[in-house]
């Protein structure tokens, strides 16, 4: 991870919209969410919801997958921890020992 990826992960994140959707999605899990279900239940307009979906897309924080004649949406949690990962890298002079442990799913896999 590098700085212009951080950047652009925490820019499409900077905006009220985008981050209740991707906190939805974050929620919802690895089944993800469908646009329908998201529209309803965060009342956002389809319009709005797919430029927003569009931006967290190209920022790589959440992918889509066509099953049938839906588009399930997905976090990418690999990316997300990858992204606190690099916030943390230098926490306490690389030491880390002021962090809390991270849950399971924000867990970096190992290089």
């Amino acid at each position: 991870m590098n700085d212009e990826q951080v950047i652009k992960a925490l820019a499409a994140l900077a905006h009220p919209v985008r981050l209740t959707v991707f906190r939805a999605l974050v929620a919802a899990g690895p089944q993800g969410l469908v646009p329908s279900v998201m529209q309803e239940g965060l009342g956002i307009p389809a319009p709005t919801l797919s430029f927003h979906l569009k931006e967290l897309s190209a920022a790589g924080l959440i992918a889509s997958e066509r099953e049938g004649r839906s588009l399930i949406y997905r976090p990418e949690f690999e990316r997300m921890a990858a992204v606190l990962g690099y916030l943390l890298a230098n926490c306490c002079q690389g030491g880390g020992s002021c962090l809390p442990a991270l849950p399971s799913c924000l867990k970096a896999p190992s290089p």
